[in-house]
């Protein structure tokens, strides 16, 4: 995407920056020391645990970083590097440690590391851990990504979105990592950044809490008091996470360089803050390191012959929302051409990968919905802007492409909506006779919205004026997927309350998606 003349004043990265994250060919080295005082540090600096993602043949990403007293200002950190040892193992006892080395935790990146591990086998489980002096990180697992071209008989994939802290206790993570899944894909609003007055869990009057997030600190604290929460921490080390931003990352709603909250300017000051922090707090490459306001987070995830994730990134360039947001009826705005939710060179890189792809299921990782969402009852339609519906046009060419092209099961996974939609996609929605191009499953929040109900009345209008929807359910959780070369089989996994810690977690339905046969059908 040009360059904006708002984004000129930015500096790129340059060598300091770009040693953040290093390849995992570093030698092994004898100790590491805490600090450069010379004094050991006894305080436990992995409080905020382990992390890997965006598994690759050969290759995964792993993540940690230091900080004694997460809330504190650094972490509690001095302002100096710390070198930080790593190991990756074949087994979780460490016998049989496969890769090794040594890389540095900055103060400019808030101590946080990202090692690029490569020259792992593909399609493998490893365990990993770090050593700062003599204390040792939590041990996490991972797995690789298959050689591109094998042939994959089983997949099992979780999704999940939207944990607001402070709105419940993440009792869908706890049951996410004890099913031990090879992937996790969470599809945004992995923090909120708007200030409350305060919520359900202890500590959430705090400062660090009730706080608007707009500065750099103030972004690094706010992960920092989601990711001290240990049943987040056990599901980030039980699989890879591959994870893309949604709206609250930033700020609510947010499109692009345009916010009502600030001017352009002002508001991409805000918008490389949060984009800084939350690449110091995900397992990401450096190939996904902000240059100021700008990421590049979409992109490819494959699992051999079996699956393809194109994963989106909808709000980096996307039009500014149709009608000034919210639910209103669709109209030249939402059907003009030249607005789009995912910018033109990234709607060619999707059209043109799905051309391109051998894989059996072609799966779109987005945020939100891609089916039409009617939420008010009778014969008028309102359609929330904020959506794909607010940029009829950008889905028409996406579905329309995936159809022209006779693209392979097409499935897309989506959050946002803090409930849980299972839909038909159409070619067109005001035709339920339309062909159907694909299926979607969108995932309700881990927390956000509280506890929530079976079926709300939003619910029940969306199933009554929306045919294609076949499935919808309004409890928090989140979505637990098999997936074969004949079958696509989704469990919605919901709690029965997030309001109180240990709450019940069960199987609301199990969805189903046959090879060669597009749309949802019920087990």
């Amino acid at each position: 995407m040009p360059q904006r003349s708002t984004r000129r004043g930015f500096l790129t990265v340059t060598g300091a920056a770009a040693a953040l994250a290093v390849t995992g060919n570093l030698p092994e080295i004898e100790r590491a020391d805490a600090g450069s005082t010379g004094r050991p540090d006894r305080r436990d600096p992995f409080t905020l645990g382990v992390a890997s993602g965006d598994p690759l043949p050969g290759a995964v990403v792993i993540w940690t970083r230091l900080a004694p007293e997460p809330l504190a200002p650094f972490g509690g950190m001095d302002r100096r590097p710390v070198s930080v040892q790593w190991q990756v193992a074949e087994d979780e006892h460490f016998r049989r440690v496969v890769r090794h080395g040594t890389t540095q935790a900055r103060p400019e990146a808030s101590h946080s590391v990202h090692v690029d591990v490569r020259g792992l086998r593909p399609w493998r489980h490893y365990w990993y851990r770090f050593r700062v002096g003599n204390q040792l990180s939590p041990v996490g697992r991972t797995r690789t990504a298959p050689a591109d071209d094998q042939t994959v008989p089983v997949l099992t994939m979780a999704f999940a979105s939207c944990q607001a802290w402070w709105e419940g206790w993440y009792t869908a993570h706890a049951d996410l990592a004890r099913r031990e899944h090879d992937v996790v894909f969470f599809l945004g609003d992995y923090m909120y950044e708007f200030g409350i007055d305060r919520g359900i869990r202890p500590h959430s009057n705090e400062d660090y809490v009730t706080r608007e997030t707009v500065t750099l600190d103030e972004y690094r604290n706010r992960y920092a008091s989601y990711k001290m929460d240990p049943d987040l921490q056990a599901a980030h080390a039980s699989a890879p996470w591959v994870v893309t931003m949604d709206d609250h990352e930033v700020i609510n709603n947010w499109a692009d360089e345009a916010h009502p909250s600030a001017p352009p300017a002002q508001f991409l000051v805000r918008r490389a803050n949060a984009f800084r922090a939350y690449w110091e707090h995900m397992p990401l490459r450096l190939a996904q390191l902000p240059k100021g306001p700008d990421m590049q987070l979409y992109r490819r995830i494959r699992f051999g012959r079996l699956a393809e994730f194109s994963v989106l990134d909808t709000r980096q360039y996307r039009s500014d929302q149709a009608y000034g947001d919210g639910s209103k009826a669709p109209g030249p705005e939402t059907l003009d051409p030249a607005r789009t939710l995912t910018g033109a060179e990234q709607e060619r890189w999707l059209l043109d990968g799905w051309t391109a792809s051998q894989a059996r299921w072609n799966v779109l990782a987005q945020q939100n919905a891609l089916a039409q969402l009617d939420v008010k009852d009778g014969p008028e339609i309102l359609v929330p802007m904020d959506t794909w519906d607010g940029y009829a046009a950008s889905r028409d060419r996406v579905l329309g492409g995936a159809h022209q092209r006779r693209i392979r099961n097409l499935v897309s996974i989506g959050g946002d909506l803090h409930r849980s939609v299972a839909s038909d996609l159409k070619l067109n929605f005001a035709d339920p006779d339309s062909p159907t191009v694909g299926s979607e499953f969108v995932g309700t929040s881990i927390t956000s919205g509280l506890d929530g109900m079976d079926l709300d009345p939003g619910g029940a209008t969306l199933l009554r004026e929306n045919p294609h929807i076949k499935f919808g359910n309004f409890q928090r959780g989140y979505v637990s997927c098999t997936i074969t070369p004949r079958r696509w089989i989704s469990d919605y996994r919901v709690v029965d309350r997030v309001t109180v810690p240990n709450g019940t977690v069960s199987t609301r339905a199990q969805l189903l998606v046959e090879d060669g046969r597009p749309g949802i059908q019920k087990l």
